[in-house]
């Protein structure tokens, strides 16, 4: 059961930015806001997170994982009820500034528990099935969220969010088993984390994982304005454009979970990267053309979610174990960067949004370059290569 509980966090996860994306028009038009103001929503959210992230992974590095957990869903659960009452657009920025601050317990401590019990190998095979399942359901939430929103409005969204992490709670209570702190608890201080940023293996991970965690976001992010707004995309069929996404990058999750470790993972890493550069090129061609099919874009931005499985599986395990005592410390750094890197992205996206993909695609397009760089270098890191290889 405790694999359950974990699975529905990273469910909450998942669905806590995309269920009320579909939400965007219908917000705009009742708060009277610009499309930076719109954006803003899933920046505070990314803010609220970052700030708290760096106490949870140290208070789970010293007092053990459950217990932070728990407090960071209720604080989840006070942001939503000010999310479905706001009556102004400040108590709205205020509930998901608050709901950023409480998810980002879950967010990164969840698959810590898988961490603290199983060896490298099975993380991997766990971490295939939990981006699976966790991305199915994201792929879902659009869809969701846009039903949701015809029949309910922008507050079903959040109704629903409140009872997840209601649900969230109650599984996290009898069903996380307690992980005990090191017996030498560290005093809670920055220089356990300038530790991390001294081992550049480490740095050049993280950077990696960063890079290929951002286009996505912004895509996301940006989808609704332009494919809704300048598209003319119905908001029923929304959430099949967004969701297509999550349910490829899911599914090759599971797929590629259940058999990484029968191959050569340097070999799956390079084939990873060839996939990156065939995305570039697509998505550079429909930049260059400043497409307005929603089709064609959507088609060209799918070679990039294919390449994001392997690495994800295979990286993103060999980086929290890096330091086994600071996994806490190092999944912060890692979503942190994750999220203020996105948080900047998105609003440089928003800023520069002219009402077609042009702009939006110059941004994605130099980002998924740099991933293509990160990883290439990854791969030539030998001491990183004996890492994976041996494991």
């Amino acid at each position: 059961m405790s694999l359950g509980a974990i699975i529905l966090m990273d469910l909450l996860t998942g669905m806590e930015f995309d269920l009320f994306v579909p939400s965007f028009p219908e917000l705009q038009s009742q708060f009277g806001l610009s499309p930076f103001w719109v954006e803003s929503l899933l920046s505070a959210n990314f803010m609220g997170y970052c700030l708290s992230l760096f106490f949870v992974g140290s208070l789970a590095d010293r007092y053990g994982r459950k217990p932070i957990i728990l407090q960071g869903l209720v604080l989840f659960l006070i942001g939503s009820i000010l999310c479905l009452r706001a009556p102004s657009y400040g108590f709205l920025i205020a509930g998901r500034f608050l709901q950023g601050t409480g998810i980002a317990a879950p967010a990164i401590l969840s698959f810590l528990i898988i961490a603290d019990t199983y060896p490298l190998k099975q993380q991997q095979f766990f971490m295939g099935i939990l981006n699976g399942i966790m991305n199915a359901s994201v792929a879902v939430a659009p869809v969701l969220g846009s039903y949701i929103t015809l029949y309910f409005h922008w507050q079903g969204n959040f109704m629903i969010l409140f009872l997840l992490g209601l649900i969230s709670v109650v599984m996290t209570l009898f069903f996380i088993p307690k992980h005990e702190g090191p017996l030498h608890k560290e005093t809670l201080s920055l220089y356990g984390y300038i530790l991390l940023f001294q081992s550049k293996p480490l740095m050049l991970l993280m950077a990696h994982i960063v890079f290929n965690f951002i286009p996505y976001w912004i895509f996301v992010g940006m989808s609704p304005l332009l494919y809704m707004e300048s598209l003319n995309v119905p908001l029923s069929h929304f959430g099949y454009y967004q969701g297509v996404f999550a349910f490829v990058f899911g599914l090759g999750s599971i797929f590629f979970g259940l058999i990484v470790s029968r191959y050569d993972q340097k070999k799956m890493l390079t084939l990873s990267n060839q996939i990156f550069i065939t995305g570039f090129a697509t998505l550079a061609f429909v930049t260059i053309l400043n497409s307005a099919n929603p089709l064609l874009i959507t088609l060209a931005f799918l070679p990039f979610i294919i390449g994001q499985i392997i690495p994800s599986i295979i990286l993103g395990p060999l980086c929290l174990n890096f330091i086994p005592q600071a996994k806490g410390r190092v999944s912060a750094v890692l979503q942190g960067g994750r999220l203020i890197f996105s948080t900047l992205s998105l609003q440089m996206a928003g800023y520069f949004y002219e009402g077609s993909f042009r702009n939006i695609g110059i941004i994605i397009a130099s980002f998924i370059l740099m991933t293509v760089i990160t990883l290439f270098l990854v791969i030539k890191n030998q001491a990183l290569m004996k890492v994976v290889q041996r494991n």
